[in-house]
């Protein structure tokens, strides 16, 4: 179905219809993101296979479909929309002053594990009040207190995302780094949670334990470490046998195998660990040869908030479609030979998911993106609200 053209006359223009235009204009006029956007798609079934519609028409549409469902005020604020100052100012602890921001504004809510939906109604909401109370500027910590005070007595949220939300922002206050470890076979994922999480954490550091072990490959012929120069999950094919025994219980060799390039990788892991946690800078570091028990290397006297998640696909062959996937997306990975070696790729996770159980390491399934962000970041403010007691007053003074 064509996009129906919608004409002014009058500025002498013809642009398409955009339901997300549409439904930025009934947020500005109060109503939460899904309300808004469920009206657009209203408006735009109601056009059918027209062509044309002018501005005024598409106009008395809306409004019409609005008296449907809500009262006088809400039409009132779409037809004259409260107009905002030109700015409105934030001033930061370091008294910087910067334009408040609601994408800025809905990233921070997002982090507390709420869905977009969700931040975006949140967001809204906010920026309405300060433009109804014409406010021109606020401190970073009343608008805090105001977020907070808007979770906490929103029906749909309440108490326990307001919690997640004064947690998230005092650790955010206390300069803390971040070790975020993302184990996992290939195809669950890594790199693509990795990548968002460091968006929208702002951190800039991330390292993949794939690139140390082509660096010590380069370095170390195969003569010298055979097992370095296979796949993880086929690394027991350049074991010597043990006691000069050769078994086969193939389970125990794969996982033999991969905890002896687990091993020779996890020097490099180190040094990038103790690294970041030396310039208390945040790192994720992700790949499958971050084995559960890796964690027990990480040192203990850091005051870094250290989170361990193993991801995992549950179904062979939704695993088989993700590995395919990854081969159109980048060849050089070469999925062609992962799908020939599925069994040890399947058998692989099965003794990763085994450890991480045995040494409670978080497992999350990943079926969704945006749900598996959501858990991570769960987990990292639980980690965080451990030894969380302060009060909304002081997080915000």
């Amino acid at each position: 179905m064509a996009k129906p053209l919608v004409t002014d006359s009058g500025a002498q223009t013809r642009v398409p219809f955009l339901r997300g235009i549409l439904t930025r204009s009934l947020q500005d006029a109060g109503l939460p993101f899904e309300a808004a956007y469920e009206l657009a798609d209203k408006v735009r079934e109601d056009l059918g296979d027209a062509e044309t519609i002018t501005t005024a028409e598409l106009r008395d549409r809306v409004i019409k479909q609005l008296w449907e469902k809500y009262d006088g005020t809400t039409v009132k604020r779409y037809k004259t929309p409260a107009r905002a100052p030109a700015t409105i100012h934030v001033r930061d602890h370091d008294d910087q002053v910067v334009p408040f921001s609601r994408a800025q504004h809905q990233r921070c809510l997002e982090s507390c594990s709420l869905t977009p939906e969700e931040s975006s109604a949140v967001s809204q909401a906010m920026y309405q009040q300060l433009v109804t109370q014409r406010v021109p500027e606020i401190t970073s910590k009343h608008l805090g207190h105001m977020t907070y005070k808007c979770l906490y007595e929103d029906k749909n949220l309440g108490p326990a995302v307001a919690k997640r939300y004064l947690v998230w922002v005092d650790f955010l206050h206390s300069g803390r780094p971040i070790l975020l470890v993302i184990g996992g076979t290939a195809g669950t994922g890594k790199s693509t949670i990795a990548t968002e999480l460091a968006t929208r954490l702002e951190i800039v550091r991330t390292q993949s334990t794939d690139m140390l072990r082509e660096v010590m490959r380069l370095m170390i012929p195969e003569r010298l470490m055979p097992a370095l120069h296979k796949s993880s999950f086929n690394a027991w094919e350049a074991l010597p046998p043990r006691g000069g025994v050769v078994t086969t219980d193939q389970d125990a060799l794969l996982a033999d195998g991969y905890r002896t390039q687990a091993e020779l990788v996890s020097v490099a892991l180190e040094a990038v660990v103790n690294r970041a946690l030396r310039e208390r800078v945040s790192l994720i570091l992700e790949g499958v040869h971050v084995q559960p028990s890796f964690m027990q290397k990480v040192p203990t006297e850091t005051d870094a908030v250290v989170v361990p998640v193993m991801l995992a696909v549950l179904k062979p062959e939704k695993l088989r479609k993700r590995i395919r996937g990854r081969g159109s997306d980048v060849p050089e990975r070469r999925a062609e030979r992962y799908l020939g070696q599925f069994d040890f790729v399947w058998r692989l996770q099965s003794y990763l998911l085994s450890e991480a159980d045995r040494l409670s390491v978080p497992i999350i399934a990943n079926d969704d993106k945006e749900k598996v962000i959501r858990e991570i970041m769960r987990i990292l403010i639980g980690t965080v609200s451990k030894e969380f007691e302060r009060k909304p007053e002081e997080v915000f003074r």
